[in-house]
């Protein structure tokens, strides 16, 4: 290895066993109060997301639109109180439990069976049930890509913050 890779070369003996290298610990937690006087924590700050899905990105990005459309006017009048700050808390909280509500299933039902049995995933008749269901149902096969994309409470930038048409 150390020719391939020079630079590891003095630390080509750090490992000794393959139980020294760590995998990604996946969690899935939120703050109970995701706010304070002077501070609001959104995103992964506020909510652990697993990997699955890949809509942790989407949940954040949704958290600062939804904090932005908040908090906009309490910012520039600087009057913004707890209480403002709790409503964005209120506004996320629902969107930010269902999601982590899938991924707690995905990961039950679809991912565990899969990592245990060596089951594959892909559809096939010992596919996770769950799997089966949306490779086979159209209609039912349309809402994941759909909740990764929009999520159940889709949050829209306040006219204020758009850009204006360049046509």
């Amino acid at each position: 290895m150390s020719d391939s890779v020079p630079w590891l070369k003095d630390r080509v003996d750090a490992l000794t066993s393959w139980d020294e290298v760590k995998l990604l610990d996946v969690q899935l937690d939120r703050l109970n109060t995701w706010y304070t006087g002077g501070l609001l924590c959104i995103g992964d700050a506020a909510h652990a997301m697993s990997p699955v899905g890949g809509v942790g990105i989407n949940l954040a990005v949704q958290d600062a639109v939804a904090a932005a459309r908040i908090l906009a006017a309490p910012l520039l009048s600087k009057t913004v109180t707890v209480r403002d700050l709790a409503r964005v808390q209120r506004r996320r909280a629902l969107p930010t439990a269902v999601t982590q509500g899938m991924q707690r299933f995905l990961h039950a039902r679809v991912i565990r069976p899969a990592l245990d049995g060596g089951i594959d995933i892909a559809g096939s008749p010992q596919a996770p049930l769950p799997v089966r269901i949306v490779r086979r149902i159209p209609i039912v096969r349309s809402i994941p890509p759909f909740l990764v994309a929009r999520g159940i409470l889709p949050e829209h930038a306040p006219a204020f913050a758009r850009r204006s048409n360049p046509n």
